[in-house]
C-alpha cells in the first residue's frame, strides 16, 4: 500500500494552485478543453479505482487525453497534484447542521463525515497529513469541525488537540479498512474464509496450558468476529474509548465553570 505524504511538493506552486480563484481555475491552457480541476477530477477517478499507486502523471495524462508534458503545463508534479486531490475531496465533504445537539452526537457526526469520506477515497486515508494541504477545503472542513467542540470549556489549544485525537482514530480506522480490502484482494479469501481455513491448524498445534489467556481471549474474539479482527466493531468500540476519554477532559472544565456560576448567584 501506498505510503505517501501531503504537502511535499513546492510550497508556493502549491498553494497558488490551492487558491486559485474561480477565474484562474477556468483559466485555459495549451489543451482546448482542459483545465487543472479536470485534473484533478480525473486523478482522484484512477485513485479511487487504482489507489494511489495507480497515479502518476503519465497515467493521468492518458485518462485526459493528453500527452504527460501538457499535464505539467497545469500541475507541476505529483506531490502537488496530492496535496490537490486531497484538498478537493475534503472541499466536497457534507457538512451536517449539529447546533444544538449534544457535543458527543456533533463529534460522532464529525466521525462519520471523515469516515464516509474515506469510503468514497480509500486512498486518501493512506496519506500522511502531518503536514496537511492548506487550501480551502481543508481549512473550511477545519473551521466546520471546530464548531463542534465550540462552547464546551476548552482553550484554543485543547479544541484542536481534542479534534486531532478524534480525526487520527478515524484515519487509522480506514487505513485498517483499506489493508483488509487489499488482503481480501490478494489472497482471494474474506476475513471469514481466511478465519475459517486458519483456526483449524492453529488449534492443532496450540498448547492451550502455555498460552491460556492468549487461547481463551483468542477463541472468544475469533468467535464473535468470525474472523481475527472485524472493523467495523473495532471502530465503533474505539470511537466509544475516544470520546469516554473526551468527556473526562470536558468535565472537567465545565464543573468549575458551573461551579464559578453557582457562586456568582449567591
Amino acid at each position: 500500500m501506498a505510503s505517501e505524504r501531503s504537502s511535499a511538493g513546492d510550497p508556493a506552486r502549491t498553494l497558488h494552485l490551492l487558491w486559485r480563484s474561480s477565474a484562474a481555475a477556468s483559466r485555459r491552457g495549451p489543451q482546448r478543453g482542459l483545465d487543472v480541476d479536470a485534473v484533478v477530477a480525473a486523478a482522484t477517478d484512477l485513485a479511487d479505482r487504482e489507489r494511489l499507486e495507480g497515479v502518476t502523471m503519465r497515467r493521468v495524462a492518458q485518462a485526459l487525453g493528453v500527452g504527460a508534458m501538457t499535464l505539467y503545463t497545469y500541475i507541476p508534479g505529483k506531490a502537488e497534484l496530492l496535496d490537490l486531490m486531497l484538498d478537493s475531496a475534503y472541499a466536497r465533504m457534507p457538512r451536517a447542521n449539529t447546533a444544538g445537539q449534544p457535543w458527543r452526537q456533533r463529534l460522532i457526526t464529525i466521525a462519520e463525515e471523515n469516515r464516509a469520506l474515506f469510503d468514497v477515497h480509500p486512498w486518501a486515508a493512506t496519506v500522511s497529513t502531518l503536514r496537511p494541504p492548506l487550501g480551502p477545503g481543508l481549512i473550511g472542513k477545519y473551521e466546520h469541525e471546530l464548531s463542534a467542540l465550540e462552547g464546551l470549556g476548552l482553550d484554543d489549544v485543547e479544541m484542536d488537540d481534542c479534534l486531532t485525537h478524534l480525526l487520527t482514530f478515524v484515519q487509522a480506522s480506514a487505513r485498517s479498512v483499506a489493508d483488509a480490502r487489499a488482503a481480501r484482494t490478494a489472497s482471494a479469501m474474506d476475513d471469514e474464509q481466511w478465519w475459517a481455513a486458519n483456526a483449524p491448524l492453529l488449534a492443532r498445534v496450540l498448547d492451550e496450558r502455555t498460552y491460556p489467556l492468549a487461547t481463551r481471549v483468542g477463541t472468544a474474539a475469533g468467535a464473535a468476529h468470525r474472523s481475527a479482527h472485524d472493523p467495523a466493531h473495532a471502530y465503533d468500540f474505539r470511537l466509544r474509548c475516544v470520546l469516554d476519554g473526551l468527556a473526562a477532559l470536558i468535565d472537567s472544565r465545565q464543573l468549575p465553570a458551573a461551579a464559578d456560576t453557582q457562586d456568582r448567584r449567591k
